[in-house]
């Protein structure tokens, strides 16, 4: 199995998790605009509990991958494990340095489109290789399985979720926010991956 973890594979992997992180780290964590699902909650953890996206994406990231071990097969969450972790060394690296541009919180429409690109190329590139730096995809992916309802219902329902928790730290306008970047990313990684993921994982 670990034959298939290719130069370029893994270099694609790590290349979606790296964008993945500089976006969250310099854009969603000052922003107060967050994602859904996995990334979503790493904020919220670390908005009530200071608990680093580093640390905290990893532990749920691993729960996810557990899950999808047992219902998606082993090659997903190989190339998975890969870009998780890389994102989580990634984000930790990013947290050595200050952010870019710290004054992106006083504009929150630019700061979840901006946030929506660096999270859908990101995660896109990871997904096109086979795998997701988030748990997401393979929890969405298992549940839906698993209870015969559409990925796209388990994504939606994720990050509403997750938004829905969210409010609790982040203004209504804010969420309203969230919820563009949420979909807007959501579209870009479709673009990207462009049924790669799928075909892969049948």
């Amino acid at each position: 199995m670990f034959s298939e973890l290719k130069p370029k594979k893994v270099g694609a992997l790590l290349l979606g998790s790296a964008i993945l992180s500089f976006g969250l780290y310099n854009i969603h964590s000052l922003s107060g605009v967050t994602e859904g699902g996995v990334l979503g909650l790493t904020l919220l953890l670390q908005h009530w509990f200071n608990i680093s996206p580093a640390v905290s994406g990893f532990i749920l990231n691993a729960a996810c991958y557990i899950f999808g071990w047992f219902v998606l097969g082993k090659k997903f969450v190989l190339f998975s494990a890969v870009a998780g972790g890389g994102f989580s060394v990634f984000y930790a690296i990013c947290e050595l340095f200050p952010p870019i541009w710290p004054e992106i919180s006083s504009y929150p429409l630019l700061a979840s489109i901006l946030g929506a690109v660096f999270v859908g190329v990101g995660v896109g590139i990871s997904v096109r290789a086979g795998g997701a730096p988030g748990g997401d995809d393979a929890l969405a992916m298992g549940l839906a399985k698993l209870t015969g309802c559409s990925i796209q219902t388990m994504y939606l329902l994720s990050d509403l979720s997750v938004l829905a928790l969210s409010l609790s730290y982040i203004p209504l306008r804010r969420i309203a926010y969230s919820l563009l970047t949420v979909l807007l990313s959501g579209q870009i990684i479709g673009l990207i991956a462009n049924g790669s993921f799928k075909s892969e994982n049948k």
